[in-house]
């Protein structure tokens, strides 16, 4: 549990947070840019670079290893 702590330390809050919202953003109401302007206040391009940058980062891979794995599967089609 102290490792997870760590590697939890490790991203920001804002890191953290976009990998949550992209785990569960179809169960925000309305569009999915419309969610990431409402709570992020950013494009949804530049959310997107954001989260590609996270798919490369080891901490966000042990923060939420199936979603990073199947995001950077996803990116090689």
């Amino acid at each position: 549990m102290e490792e997870n702590a760590r590697i939890s330390t490790s991203l920001s809050e804002l890191e953290l947070a976009i990998l949550d919202f992209e785990a569960h953003w179809w169960r925000h109401a309305g569009s999915k840019a419309e969610g990431v302007q409402e709570k992020f206040g950013i494009a949804l391009n530049e959310y997107y670079q954001r989260l590609n940058a996270l798919l490369d980062n080891e901490s966000a891979l042990a923060h939420a290893p199936l979603l990073v794995k199947r995001l950077r599967r996803m990116r090689r089609i």
